[in-house]
C-alpha cells in the first residue's frame, strides 16, 4: 500500500511536472517560432513591395523623361524639316535661277556655293528623319541605323561600318526599337564629340532569342570608373534599363571604347511616343 508522502509518488509527480512544464516551454517557443517567422515574411513582403514601388516609380520616370525626350526630338526634327529645310529649299531654287544669270568667271564659285547649299539641305532633311521616331518605326531599327551609319560617312568625319549577323525579322518591338536606336545614336554622337577616333563600328548579331548589338571605336577613350557620368552615358544605361537589356560599356584611355547591348526580344508595351 502507497502511503502520503512516498519518494515514489513524489518522483513521478515531479515528473509528470517536469514534463509537463517542458512541453509547454516547448509550446511556447514553437508560437515564438511562428509568430518570428510569421512578422518576419510581413517584414520581408513589406520590404519587397517599397523596392518594387520604388522599381515601378523609377521606372515610370524614366519611361516619362524618355517620351519628354522623344517629344522634344521629334518636334525639333519637325522644325528642321518644315521651316529651316523649307528656308534652305527657297535658297537652293533661287540659287538655281541666279546660276542661269551669273557671268562665266563667277559661275564655278557660285555653282560650288549652290552645291554647299544643296548638300546642306540633303544632310539636314537626314538628320531631321533620325530625330523623329514616327521616321524610326516606319524605316525600322536596321534601317534607320543603315541610315546613321550613312549619314555620318558623308560627313566625313570618321570611317564607319555596319555588320549584320543573322535574320533582322527576329526584332518585331517598333517601340523598343526607338530606344535601341537612341542608344547606338548617343554612343555615335559622343564618339563624334569626344573620341577623335578615325573609325567606329557597329555590329547588329540577331539570335533567336536576343539581339547583341556592339558598337566600337579607336578613339582616345576614358575611364569608366572615373569619368564624370553625364546625360549622354546615363541616358543609354536608364534606356537600356527600361527594355530589359544588359548594358555593357568598356573603354580604357587611348585604346577605345566599345558597348556590348544584349536585348532580349519583347512583346509590344504601353511605352508610347
Amino acid at each position: 500500500m502507497v502511503q502520503t508522502g512516498d519518494p515514489l509518488v513524489s518522483t513521478a509527480a515531479e515528473r509528470y511536472l517536469l514534463v509537463y512544464m517542458i512541453g509547454v516551454l516547448l509550446l511556447i517557443c514553437t508560437l515564438i517560432i511562428l509568430i518570428f517567422i510569421f512578422f518576419n515574411k510581413r517584414k520581408n513582403k513589406l520590404l519587397l513591395d517599397k523596392i518594387e514601388r520604388e522599381q515601378a516609380f523609377q521606372e515610370e520616370i524614366s519611361k516619362t523623361q524618355i517620351e519628354i525626350q522623344e517629344q522634344t526630338l521629334k518636334n525639333i526634327g519637325q522644325e528642321l524639316h518644315d521651316n529651316i529645310g523649307q528656308l534652305l529649299s527657297v535658297a537652293n531654287m533661287q540659287m538655281s535661277i541666279m546660276n542661269m544669270q551669273i557671268q562665266e568667271p563667277l559661275k564655278e564659285q557660285f555653282t560650288e556655293t549652290k552645291n554647299v547649299v544643296k548638300e546642306s539641305l540633303s544632310e539636314l532633311r537626314a538628320l531631321s528623319k533620325s530625330l523623329n521616331s514616327d521616321v524610326i518605326v516606319n524605316r525600322g531599327f536596321q534601317k534607320s541605323v543603315e541610315n546613321e551609319i550613312t549619314r555620318l560617312n558623308k560627313l566625313q568625319i570618321l570611317s564607319a561600318e555596319l555588320e549584320i549577323v543573322g535574320d533582322e525579322t527576329l526584332f518585331t518591338n517598333s517601340e523598343d526599337s526607338i530606344i535601341l536606336f537612341r542608344i547606338v545614336q548617343e554612343f555615335i554622337s559622343n564618339t563624334v564629340k569626344y573620341a577623335s577616333a578615325a573609325s567606329l563600328l557597329v555590329s547588329l548579331i540577331y539570335k533567336n532569342e536576343h539581339l547583341i548589338i556592339e558598337i566600337s571605336d579607336d578613339g582616345k577613350g576614358f575611364e569608366v570608373n572615373s569619368v564624370e557620368k553625364g546625360a549622354g552615358l546615363i541616358n543609354m544605361k536608364n534606356r537600356a534599363d527600361l527594355i530589359n537589356a544588359d548594358f555593357n560599356l568598356h573603354s580604357v584611355s587611348k585604346e577605345g571604347t566599345k558597348l556590348q547591348l544584349k536585348y532580349p526580344y519583347r512583346e509590344e508595351t504601353k511605352l508610347k511616343f
